[in-house]
């Protein structure tokens, strides 16, 4: 079985490349997506359709721009890994999860013990909850191989 799996969330830590990783060690036959993680970049998309002085404006164009690309990746997606990290609160994160569970796209998330609270909704509608990439990592093996 090929998966397509698209990671959302938190731009900050390498968890996405752990979680590569260890399915590359596996050998498993996925393919990953992921909205644009360099962040100045992200911030920038709106500033293809011109140059903004309020900042409002700046935000609300670049997030229609890179709603193009995880509109697209979201629904091309076999399933999800929603990471919602300590440093921000990822409110992106939460909306890919929402969309998830709109289309019936089973996702993961992944978050420490500590956010349990504020994402019961967003963990009520998961496949899973994992606190680490590496429990991803086997939840994905099991799911490819059966193993």
């Amino acid at each position: 079985m090929t998966l397509n799996v698209y990671l959302s969330g938190e731009i900050h830590t390498n968890w996405r490349q752990q979680i590569e990783d260890g399915c590359r060690q596996h050998d498993l036959d996925i393919s990953f997506s992921s909205a644009v993680t360099n962040h100045a970049a992200s911030d920038a998309a709106g500033d293809l359709l011109g140059q903004e002085n309020n900042g409002f404006w700046r935000d609300h164009k670049s997030a229609k721009v890179n709603s193009i690309r995880t509109k697209i990746l979201i629904k091309n997606c076999d399933m999800a890994v929603v990471r919602f990290g300590d440093k921000y609160k990822q409110w992106n994160a939460a909306f890919d999860a929402g969309c998830c569970a709109a289309m019936g796209t089973p996702y993961i998330t992944l978050h420490a013990e500590d956010i349990i609270h504020p994402l019961k909704e967003v963990d009520a509608a998961a496949m899973a909850w994992a606190t680490t990439p590496q429990q991803v990592v086997e939840i994905l093996k099991y799911v490819v191989s059966g193993q």
